[in-house]
């Protein structure tokens, strides 16, 4: 929620010189025909015309003057729910003006500027607000472009009864909309090179099936004497404790390319817009996987950043790199870059955020590649040395543009598939209309073929 007072709560900034340009059309055609008709009466000696352009010419000044006296006391606020939307879903926002002053407002129209992309400009007509009332009142924003878009600020239009004059007066203050991908529920798939156990892809750093597997430590007080290890104890001298179970997590890159010489096209059913989408839906699903995930890019940059090497936490600190990833998302643009050396460079741990470590070779590597000719495909295959498991999306530029695949310039998309596959990447094709979930699935499977030919159903 968002507060404040209108700049200007007593009177309007720029004095009568703002209110005097507050004049409407009416008001203008008032002043101009006074103007005339007193200029008329001077040349004819019309003492009768004189006083009926004089009043002409008074009203609409009068009524200037009587609206910048206007001391109208009230403070408004703004409340967004929710903050965060997928594309093409609806927010609401709800607005309210109190009258904190000790007398009635008059006629008020009340305006919230918002993006054309989230639809027209809300207005609101307030009768009159009695002192220290309140008018509450809300309207629906939707856009079907991802991004962050600005909602305020808010404002009143005085207005006098004979609509001669209409002065605006802004609040200060205004709220962000943020536009993120939309997302697909995937199903619980098994991909290649995934660990087993704790979220379908933990692996733990200490195991306890064994005593030769066992690390023991000194016994602290508190300790449970059921955990007592007498082999140690006896070798040591002193009495020592099996380590509690230390979980570890493992970790998840999504890497998306965002070149803008690999994507043609532009607009919600675009190439690069279905990548975007598919890479949020990976992230949110390997999230709820138990997986540490960082969102890689073809720039090299890393979200959540440098701390834990790129890769989320857990806990709360997860759901706060998971915002921080959709908001990525939500205003990620095409970059002018022409390869993937700088994603090689943090997948192999050369810098971007870290790479995979010395664990990394278990990662899950998750990539949506656009068009990639010869030099880029190898940069992309050996990628895989660095990941337990790989699964490349690739979308093909020709096939979203509906071009024959002759009048591409770039290697065919099955040699490129197959490239991949020879590295050691489970390489989908994603053709135009597919659902992300259905490529999922196959890649699962292993039905690598299933992209292509059930893309168009």
């Amino acid at each position: 929620m968002s507060a404040g007072a209108p700049r200007g709560a007593g009177r309007p900034e720029g004095g009568l010189r703002t209110s005097l340009s507050g004049l409407t059309t009416r008001g203008r055609s008032f002043l101009a025909a006074g103007a005339a008709a007193a200029a008329c009466a001077y040349v004819l000696g019309q003492g009768e015309l004189l006083r009926v352009g004089l009043l002409l010419a008074a009203l609409p000044l009068i009524c200037v003057y009587a609206l910048h006296r206007t001391r109208y006391r009230v403070s408004g606020s703004r409340r967004l729910t929710p903050g965060r939307v997928p594309a093409g879903a609806e927010a609401r926002v709800q607005l309210r003006l109190d009258n904190v002053s000790r007398l009635p407002t008059g006629l008020l129209m009340l305006q919230d500027r918002v993006p054309y992309v989230l639809g027209p400009r809300p207005r609101f007509v307030l009768d009159r607000v009695e002192a220290g009332g309140r008018r509450e009142v809300s309207y629906r924003v939707r856009s079907d472009l991802r991004g962050r878009y600005p909602l305020g600020p808010l404002q009143l239009r005085l207005t006098d009864p004979f609509g001669l004059v209409e002065l605006t007066r802004s609040f200060s203050t205004y709220d962000t909309l943020t536009v993120i991908p939309r997302t697909e529920q995937l199903p619980p798939v098994r991909l290649a090179g995934e660990a087993s156990g704790y979220g379908d892809g933990s692996r733990r750093s200490l195991a306890l099936a064994g005593d030769d597997d066992v690390i023991p430590r000194t016994y602290r007080r508190g300790d449970d004497l059921r955990r007592v290890h007498w082999r140690s104890t006896a070798r040591y001298g002193e009495l020592m404790v099996r380590r509690e179970e230390q979980p570890q997590r493992s970790r998840a890159t999504v890497l998306l390319d965002t070149r803008r010489i690999a994507f043609d096209g532009a607009g919600p059913d675009s190439a690069f817009e279905w990548a975007v989408s598919g890479a949020a839906s990976a992230l949110v699903h390997l999230l709820e996987q138990g997986f540490s995930v960082r969102l890689l890019t073809d720039t090299g940059d890393s979200v959540p950043g440098e701390s834990g090497g790129g890769f989320t936490s857990g806990g709360h600190d997860s759901a706060e790199a998971a915002g921080l990833m959709m908001d990525t998302l939500a205003v990620v643009g095409h970059s002018d870059g022409a390869g993937l050396s700088r994603a090689y460079d943090a997948v192999r741990g050369g810098g971007g955020g870290g790479g995979f470590g010395a664990a990394g070779a278990e990662g899950l590597l998750i990539a949506f590649f656009g068009d990639l000719d010869d030099v880029q495909t190898e940069m992309a295959a050996k990628m895989r040395q660095r990941a337990g498991g790989a699964v490349a999306f690739v979308l093909d530029s020709a096939t979203w543009a509906g071009q024959p695949a002759q009048d591409h310039a770039l290697p065919p998309l099955e040699q490129r598939l197959g490239r991949l596959r020879d590295a050691g990447w489970t390489a989908l094709a994603a053709p135009p209309g597919v659902a992300f979930g259905e490529l999922w699935r196959h890649a699962g499977t292993g039905h690598l073929n299933a992209g292509t030919s059930g893309g168009r159903a």
